[in-house]
């Protein structure tokens, strides 16, 4: 039995009282900040958290064999929680970029056998061992911004032996690398090539196959698809939902990215725990979602890396919607791992105040892969994962935007990053 002390921090953004339901409307403001704060960890649990007088009054005979960790002039928060991304793939889309930044559209360039295909055929091409090694920097890279937890699709396969191949993949990164990683079936990501004039044939292979076979192996937990004109149907995507839920996977949806596309609407239909992106969502969608308790989880960086106009965070809130937040890692529309800059980017872009932007990456983030039970927030019982930021408050966070101010990461009760640097 070991313990972990952490205290003085100028500001502990404990996030509490939303572990069952996430935050919604004002709740989202409330960050229920302890001034000159401590937490007190044993092993991997939080076992308390007050004010550090409070605190070593109250623990005086353990602190003693304590690990110590002075936050003083910083701020503690709960460790960041990325709820969407494509975590295991191959290859690089640099080139695209280049033809985006001279007017390419990227819809335009899918269209013509890049964006996600492009990925695909070096998806497809890439063994296992290529896969791993690939992505394991990735994981180093996010736990060096404070993310604790992702959420890893499949979905450049879009061939079971490839897809299995990045689910199983996503798992082994899960046993060897401290992030944990949450995996999400996402057969139906666009339609192959091959099945170009025939879509409703790989539908069926993604209901009557693919799916059946995730569930029975346990590659996955969630289930998504991405609806949009030109890639999955309303219909078909509610057909792929449905079919998922069957089997016991959890339904989750893109949506309503590049069109009102009925995305949102879906979502609320079959119950999803989110709809992602959400760009051109309708009025009746956002209310649809907020009387199920839908999180949309917006994707900042990815409007930004396309250069179009973000989701309207300020609209999604005041709707009464629960609001994640996520990088959406990815080699095409947003090739980042920095959940700080999205935070930035959810205030400058999306009209979300500092607190809303960090309740959004954390709390609300842990409900959009249902894992807010166990992490999100600084809170006794939940798993001891934490980060300190270099700055003495969250205002700062935002405000000195595009600088990771990462100083130390805790995962499982262990520091795991100390001065921004893997330990």
């Amino acid at each position: 039995m070991s313990y972990t002390f952490i205290k003085h921090a100028n500001e502990l953004l404990t996030v509490k009282g939303h572990s069952e339901t996430p935050a919604v409307k004002e709740q989202m403001n409330n960050l229920h900040i302890i001034e000159d704060g401590a937490v007190l960890i044993e092993d991997d649990t939080i076992i308390d958290v007050g004010t550090t007088d409070k605190l070593k009054r109250k623990y005086a005979d353990i602190l003693d064999d304590a690990i110590v960790v002075d936050a003083s002039n910083k701020v503690v928060a709960p460790g960041l929680v990325d709820p969407h991304t494509h975590l295991v793939f191959a290859g690089s889309r640099e080139n695209e970029y280049n033809m985006r930044l001279q007017g390419a559209k990227y819809m335009d360039i899918m269209a013509k056998g890049g964006g996600i295909h492009a990925t695909t055929r070096a998806t497809r091409q890439a063994s296992a061992e290529q896969l791993y090694t690939e992505s394991f920097p990735r994981l180093d890279s996010f736990l060096k911004h404070g993310v604790t937890t992702v959420e890893a699709k499949s979905g450049y396969g879009m061939d079971w032996e490839v897809e299995r191949r990045q689910m199983e993949v996503a798992h082994q990164l899960n046993r060897d690398h401290v992030v944990d990683i949450v995996s999400t079936f996402m057969g139906a990501h666009v339609i192959p090539e091959e099945y170009k004039d025939k879509p409703d044939q790989f539908v069926d292979e993604v209901v009557n196959e693919m799916i059946p076979a995730t569930a029975e192996l346990g590659l996955a937990e969630f289930n998504d698809v991405f609806c949009e004109r030109g890639v999955y149907t309303p219909a078909q995507s509610l057909r792929i939902l449905e079919a998922g839920k069957k089997h016991g996977l959890i339904p989750k949806i893109h949506a309503d990215e590049i069109e009102p596309y009925g995305g949102a609407e879906i979502a609320a239909e079959v119950e999803a725990v989110s709809a992602d992106h959400l760009l051109k969502v309708s009025d009746r969608g956002l209310s649809m979602m907020a009387h199920k308790g839908v999180v949309a989880v917006l994707l900042p960086g990815t409007a930004f890396f396309l250069m179009t106009e973000a989701a309207n965070g300020r609209k999604a809130i005041d709707s009464g919607v629960p609001v994640a937040l996520s990088t959406d890692r990815n080699p095409g529309s947003s090739p980042s791992t920095s959940m700080p800059f999205m935070i930035n980017l959810a205030s400058l872009t999306m009209g979300m105040t500092p607190a809303e932007a960090i309740v959004a990456a954390t709390i609300n983030a842990a409900h959009a892969i249902k894992r807010a039970d166990r992490i999100g927030s600084i809170e006794a019982g939940k798993k001891a994962d934490l980060v300190i930021w270099d700055i003495p408050n969250h205002m700062q966070f935002t405000y000195l935007y595009g600088v990771n101010h990462t100083e130390t990461v805790i995962k499982n009760g262990r520091k795991v990053v100390d001065k921004g640097v893997l330990v």
